[in-house]
């Protein structure tokens, strides 16, 4: 297969940005994010009822009337501090694929060919300054079909934004009456005066890369088996009904210590972090429309300190313990000048500083569960499929990403480990009774 370059051009606002919003300043916790982009690619089957040329001039049309509204996504960056709305437009690629999507999507996809559909590389090297905020490629198959791959500044984007932007943009495109209205709070509420978190977190991150050879597998729990991972929750008493993302998260974060524990003839200490969403912490809530990084690290701990692995149950318990104390009263205290100076600082080092033994395992999580991604319709039909990237390297981050399934009552776990651990991991037969390994994306419900 090959991603045969077509063309480029900026995509820019239909009206101008006035001159008093042209700067954008970012909040402190836009700081808080490792990664340049945030990457998503969503894919769509052949509609015979809109031609290719039709779709690519609508998906065009509709991003420059939706970047008035979200102006900041149609300018450049200045630096961590700001962004400068001088609506140059995103940066729009169009190319075309030599197979049909139904044979790309047939087999186990193929991870990292999914980085090809992608305008731009997930991590970068360098100083962003002066780059595109929003990346846009469309992807057309041989078939008709089309895979359109999105790159947003996670300055700028977190997931639940995303889906905001995603709403806002489709809904353009379908011409639809109500239209969405970003709200622009972080910076009020998270001001940033310098870059202070920027390099408390960067080493906070960099204490969690390990030598290595890094691999991604998926693996896909159904909505029986997350029934069936429920009941074994409520059969052992002591713990409520879980969700689906805190039931994965804590069979996963078993199942990779299980892992190290083979790997290295004792269970070994880990540390799970899992983004939280601050959006419904705050009081009053923000409105699901708020667009910025709202997000905060809930961490938990395995101390190793016996021989025996431990219990789902165990794990799953520090799981929704950590996530809980990531409360109402946790987000005002950082938004004061207290949490600026203690309390966050305070919440980076204990993390920074656990990560950085090297007889402790980190494994990250985050979930774009609920977030609406599989509704994204622009007018011919909602994506088959909704695929993260597979990252590759002798560097290692042990991270998962949870997205839901088409049906929206699955979760698609995208693990990505060494490639040692991963070998363990795929052949853990209690993880393969649940969780299926690689499917094709066409049978995913």
């Amino acid at each position: 297969m090959e991603v045969q370059f077509i063309s480029k051009q900026n995509v820019r606002p239909s009206s101008p940005t006035p001159p008093h919003l042209r700067i954008f300043k970012l909040s402190i916790l836009d700081q808080l994010i490792p990664s340049a982009y945030a990457p998503i690619v969503l894919f769509y089957s052949v509609n015979t009822n809109t031609k290719v040329l039709e779709r690519l001039s609508l998906l065009k049309s509709s991003l420059s009337e939706t970047l008035t509204r979200f102006y900041p996504l149609a300018g450049k960056i200045i630096n961590d501090l700001s962004i400068n709305c001088n609506d140059e437009g995103a940066n729009f690629v169009e190319t075309r694929v030599s197979c049909c999507l139904d044979e790309f999507l047939t087999e186990p996809v193929d991870l990292h060919f999914i980085n090809k559909l992608l305008p731009c590389q997930f991590i970068t090297e360098g100083s962003m300054e002066g780059t595109y905020v929003t990346n846009v490629q469309a992807n057309v198959f041989e078939c008709g079909g089309i895979a359109i791959g999105i790159c947003i500044s996670h300055k700028i984007l977190d997931g639940a934004a995303l889906s905001t932007f995603l709403k806002g943009w489709t809904s353009t495109a379908q011409g639809c009456r109500k239209v969405v209205f970003p709200k622009f709070t972080g910076a009020a509420l998270f001001p940033a005066n310098d870059l202070w978190l920027k390099d408390s977190s960067m080493a906070m991150w960099g204490s969690m890369f390990r030598k290595g050879n890094c691999i991604t597998r998926r693996f896909v729990f159904d909505a029986s088996a997350i029934s069936k991972l429920k009941a074994q929750t409520t059969s052992s008493g002591g713990l409520s009904m879980p969700t689906r993302v805190e039931a994965v998260s804590a069979l996963l974060w078993k199942s990779i210590i299980a892992a190290s524990a083979e790997l290295h003839g004792l269970p070994r200490k880990s540390l799970l972090t899992h983004v939280v969403n601050l959006r419904t912490r705050l009081e009053p809530s923000l409105s699901e429309n708020s667009l910025g990084n709202f997000l905060w690290l809930a961490d938990a701990e395995f101390t190793g300190e016996s021989t025996s692995e431990p219990e789902f149950n165990e794990l799953l318990r520090k799981v929704r313990e950590a996530i809980s104390r990531i409360d109402h009263k946790f987000v005002e205290q950082i938004k004061g000048d207290e949490g600026v100076n203690c309390l966050m600082a305070e919440s980076i080092k204990q993390i920074g500083e656990k990560c950085s033994k090297d007889e402790v395992d980190c494994v990250g999580f985050s979930s774009w569960c609920k977030l609406g991604y599989y509704d994204a319709d622009f007018g011919w039909g909602k994506p088959v499929w909704v695929s993260s990237i597979g990252l590759s390297g002798s560097i290692v981050l042990n991270l998962v990403i949870l997205v839901d399934t088409r049906s929206g009552d699955g979760v698609e776990a995208w693990v990505s480990l060494d490639e040692q651990v991963m070998a363990i991991l795929a052949s853990n037969p209690d993880l393969l009774k649940l969780a299926s390994m690689d499917p094709s994306p066409l049978v995913i419900y």
